[in-house]
């Protein structure tokens, strides 16, 4: 999110890298989430889109 309050898309990718080298994982560490709070966040979301 932006200061604005925009958000800002890296890429719309179905099968993103979570490799040590992966730029995905890298980009969401910057901002101080980290891998595992990635991944539960990803499985919250998904779980939310199948029950909607």
């Amino acid at each position: 999110m932006t200061e604005e309050g925009e958000a800002v898309f890296n890429e719309i990718n179905t099968l993103p890298g979570f490799t040590a080298i992966s730029m995905y994982p890298m980009l969401f560490e910057a901002e101080g989430i980290e891998k595992t709070e990635l991944i539960t966040r990803l499985i919250e979301n998904g779980l939310a889109r199948y029950e909607a």
